[in-house]
């Protein structure tokens, strides 16, 4: 079977957030593929069915996070409508073709049922007077948020709340105010609507969230919650309230607490038994949302790279080497999707009692045959073990080039899994290449200690980590020591340039999204005080990469989105100067309209651009001859 190559980027077929249908029946999903012809990714909504084992799953429309009502017959969705953002869409399941229900200004957000199915609420976003801005009126900025990475410069615009009556599709803003809400929840009885937000007055500058109450037919919020957490979601799971947050700290551990809304007003927290954080779920974090499964909590956590399913207290619930990206729970069973080493994600089921899961949907690829990434430990000089992934050719017995991947975050983490957004990772290995992708001090994964171990010294700290494991990969005769090159997004990007002018052991570098001056960052990344403040407090130019690009010698590619608002442009803009007036071998891509996390969400051509060139300069500076 042949090997994964590039052209495989536009024929994954992945399924995301599932949606168990109330009697746990069936499942509902979204399934994302490339149109390569209109270079855009595509979303539909699929259904599989739980109860039929010869069962194919088949298409049901195009758009993209199904929801239930709660008696099972109605499936609510987003798509565009009529040319314009995304509207709520209804699908009778009984018969009939899907209709739009919303027709709100800047678009709706993900449907939230109400428990007798008459309402939906949803987050959605509301212009300053309910229109949409004047893309050409002077912004005025009288706080640090006043942009977002992937929507820019908010002009006015904030996240509130609505409730959309089923039958007549009459909407109504609930909540209105200079915050952003997050997603509702309904009470048992559909009298209020728990949900997140931050309408502290300095919250640019002194990051918080609370939990607060609202009518469905709107009023002043009430707040729930005091300052000692830090709260990112909420969810009504019977007549009580479970709350994700931070406690106390904004680097750290998200931690699940449980609160009484009629009580006395104190939060409880889970205990779960592991020194693990708990991921809800976003782009580039997989994870899922929290929900009950007969009285016990289930919950998803990062270890050791992977998401996995728990039950409180601690209980894991899916084997292997798989990492969940999605999870519903309905009549006992559990929906989830997670991807493994040669899948980036199927659709299993969870019987009640456990068992083995089952697949219910095969969207992999038959005839491309991934590299498995084989888990391996390395010991830093400190005595730090550091995980990592090597990805090689089990066939390999001499030493040969290595490449270096640096994951972004910094808190984020490499699983040993399928994605398609790294293929550059399999189409190396079968040119006889090493990948080791590994999991520095400041990974997730590894316990809190550990996840906070770079906060003031990024660079600083977990240098050591990877140099130590090259070296073991060098002393095992894997890698060619002549022959080491280093690559990272983000984060990674950042690793990637400091790296290259702490040692000159690299032959090539290729940064994407890059941050290279820590001080300009600050103010200029829309997260800039937070990356100021709370991940590199103390000396910024110590922890900035610029202050050492004298010493680079390494052929150095940056790949960079125009849009980029998280890590912007201007940071690769600096070191390709730097670099360019000492005549090191430099190259810049912009890719225009791409935001930071395009190479997760951008355009397939952009993608597509982004491993081959990765590819070209390796071949180029490394593998081949300087051209």
């Amino acid at each position: 079977m042949p090997r994964l190559a590039l052209e495989d980027l536009h024929r994954f077929a992945v399924p995301s957030d599932p949606a168990l249908r109330p009697d746990g029946g069936a499942v509902a999903y979204t399934l994302t593929t490339v149109d390569r012809d209109g270079d855009e990714n595509r979303s539909e909504i699929w259904l599989v069915s739980c109860d039929d084992p010869g069962a194919q799953p088949r298409r049901l429309t195009a758009g993209s996070s199904p929801r239930w009502s709660p008696d099972g017959r109605t499936l609510a969705f987003l798509r565009p409508a009529g040319g314009g953002a995304a509207q709520l869409h209804l699908l009778p399941m009984d018969g009939g073709e899907p209709f739009v229900l919303t027709s709100a200004a800047l678009g709706a957000g993900a449907a939230c049922w109400s428990p007798d199915g008459t309402r939906i609420a949803y987050s959605g976003p509301a212009g300053p007077d309910g229109q949409a801005p004047d893309p050409n009126a002077p912004v005025v900025a009288d706080r640090l948020d006043h942009k977002a990475d992937g929507a820019g410069l908010l002009r006015g615009v904030t996240t509130q709340l609505f409730v959309v009556d089923v039958a007549s599709g009459e909407s109504a803003q609930v909540t209105e105010g200079d915050f952003h809400a997050g997603e509702p929840s309904w009470a048992p009885d559909g009298s209020r609507l728990a949900f997140v937000a931050d309408m502290e007055p300095d919250r640019d500058l002194e990051y918080g969230g609370a939990v607060y109450l609202v009518p469905p037919e709107g009023g002043v919020p009430e707040r729930l919650t005091d300052p000692g957490i830090i709260c990112a979601g909420v969810w009504w799971l019977g007549d009580r309230l479970l709350i994700a947050g931070m406690k106390g700290e904004l680097v750290g551990h998200v931690r699940l607490y449980t609160l009484d809304p009629g009580g006395d007003g104190g939060v409880a927290e889970v205990e779960t038994g592991l020194d693990r954080n708990v991921m809800l779920g976003h782009p580039g974090y997989p994870g899922a949302t929290p929900a009950l499964l007969g009285g016990e909590l289930v919950f998803c956590v990062r270890d050791r790279g992977c998401s996995h399913l728990y039950q409180a207290p601690g209980r894991r619930l899916v084997p292997g080497e798989v990492s969940v990206s999605g999870a519903s729970v309905a009549a006992g069973r559990i929906a989830y999707v997670a991807a493994d080493p040669r899948t980036a994600g199927e659709v299993f089921l969870l019987e009640p009692g456990g068992g083995e899961p089952r697949r219910l949907t095969g969207h992999a690829l038959p005839d491309a045959e991934p590299y498995t990434p084989v888990r391996r430990t390395f010991t830093a000089p400190d005595g730090t073990e550091v995980e990592g992934f090597v990805l090689r050719d089990e066939n390999a017995t001499t030493p040969g080039p290595l490449l270096l991947d640096v994951h972004g975050g910094p808190h984020n983490a490499w699983a040993p899994v399928l994605d398609g957004f790294h293929l550059y990772h399999h189409v190396l290995a079968a040119r006889g290449w090493t990948v080791l992708a590994l999991n520095p001090r400041g990974s997730d994964g590894y316990g809190e200690a550990f996840y906070t171990a770079a906060v003031g010294a990024w660079g600083l700290a977990d240098t050591q980590d990877f140099l130590a494991a090259i070296d073991d990969l060098v002393a095992d005769g894997v890698a060619d020591p002549e022959r080491l090159a280093v690559t990272g997004y983000s984060y990674g990007g950042y690793m990637t340039c400091w790296l290259t002018g702490a040692t000159d052991r690299f032959k090539a570098a290729i940064a994407g999204g890059a941050v290279t001056d820590l001080a300009v960052a600050g103010g200029t990344s829309d997260l800039g005080h937070l990356i100021a403040t709370q991940e590199c407090p103390g000396d910024l130019a110590a922890q900035s990469p610029l202050t050492r690009v004298g010493e680079v010698t390494a052929p150095t590619l940056l790949l960079h989105g125009e849009n980029d608002d998280r890590c912007p442009i201007g940071q690769s803009e600096q070191w390709f100067a730097a670099l360019r007036e000492r005549r090191v071998p430099v190259r810049l891509v912009r890719y225009p309209g791409a935001s930071h996390l395009f190479i997760l969400n951008g355009r397939p051509s952009h993608r597509y651009d982004y491993n081959e060139r990765i590819l070209a300069w390796l071949e180029q500076w490394v593998s081949g001859s300087p051209s």
